[in-house]
């Protein structure tokens, strides 16, 4: 939401070089213990990546494969080891979860379709073979439990206490986002043609206004990436900029946008 160019993730890279080994994290008050790929899976993921991933993402998971080079967005480089749609905190690897989920469900808007014709296995499968295309998988310093999202605030369902919260929430999305997003949420900010992500592509922000986004159809997704950021866009966590009631202010106003957007274009 914020204007910022953002070419090479090098926070990220200068983790790998400051240390390698085990990591355990407090979680809820229990340790974390990252869990590294599963190699054993990586032959059956080979066929369903070679049945049906690499017309897009390349046969090395560089993106250049034979369907992908004119698409917009690029497929991912999975070499890179940066994904954009996960609920970990900024920087951290995606969990298996994450990756399946957009296995399952696709990515609105792009050419990522769904596969739904994969079996558990085969999507499990799928999943563990894509971490082998990028190093950073084998390091447990890259890893992160998955952010807990906090529950809806109460006053999202009384109208009068929603209104003062959703104004609020307009102010903090004139300051932080309509710069991108525009004021209305429609991506066409001021600044939107001047951004790019990692790969030098141009990344255009999101119309927020519609039902569904990449990173999913719910309120909770659109404040998961206020948490999380999109990892290699300029895109970027708010876990530190904004309070919890302020991120759910921004969702409201977002949800407003969106039942603003839905009546205009109604017949």
């Amino acid at each position: 939401m914020i204007h910022r160019r953002q070419r090479g993730g090098s926070m990220i890279w200068l983790g790998l070089l400051l240390g390698v080994g085990s990591m355990m994290a407090a979680t809820n008050g229990s340790a974390y213990e990252p869990k590294l790929p599963d190699t054993s899976l990586w032959p059956q993921g080979r066929y369903v990546y070679q049945r049906n991933c690499l017309v897009c993402h390349g046969a090395y998971g560089d993106g250049s494969g034979e369907m992908g080079r004119d698409l917009k967005p690029r497929p991912r480089n999975f070499g890179r080891g940066l994904f954009k749609y996960r609920s970990t905190p900024a920087g951290a690897l995606p969990t298996d979860a994450d990756l399946e989920r957009t296995v399952r469900g696709g990515l609105p808007g792009t050419a990522m379709p769904v596969f739904n014709n994969l079996s558990d296995r085969e999507v499990r499968s799928v999943t563990e073979y894509v971490k082998s295309f990028s190093s950073r998988w084998r390091h447990a310093t890259n890893y992160a439990p998955a952010l807990v999202l906090p529950a809806r605030p109460a006053w999202f369902e009384q109208e009068a206490l929603l209104k003062p919260h959703m104004k609020k929430g307009r102010a903090l999305f004139g300051i932080a986002c309509a710069a991108c997003h525009g004021p209305d949420g429609s991506g066409r900010g001021a600044t939107a043609q001047d951004l790019e992500d990692s790969w030098g592509q141009p990344a255009t922000p999101t119309d927020l206004r519609l039902p569904v986004l990449r990173s999913g159809h719910t309120l909770e997704a659109v404040y998961r990436v206020l948490l999380t950021g999109i990892e290699s866009t300029p895109m970027p966590s708010f876990a530190a900029a904004f309070t919890e009631e302020q991120r759910w202010e921004l969702v409201a106003f977002i949800a407003q946008l969106r039942r603003d957007h839905a009546a205009a274009i109604s017949p």
